[in-house]
């Protein structure tokens, strides 16, 4: 099973293409700043996309 549940995602953001392109943003932005919200060992994910799901999940990407 995935972890974050797109499920739950898709409640906080509203829709799959804007979760897409939260998602895209946030990934360019680790990989370019090497800037994370979380502690590395807070994180279940190894992977970028996985850690930027992790973070929209723990309601630390705000779209306001």
């Amino acid at each position: 099973m995935i972890y974050p549940s797109i499920d739950k995602i898709t409640n906080k953001i509203g829709s799959k293409f804007l979760l897409v392109n939260v998602i895209s943003k946030r990934v360019a932005e680790m990989e370019e700043f090497n800037h994370y919200q979380m502690e590395e060992k807070e994180y279940k994910a190894k992977k970028d996309i996985g850690k930027a799901l992790e973070e929209v999940a723990n309601d630390l990407i705000n779209l306001k």
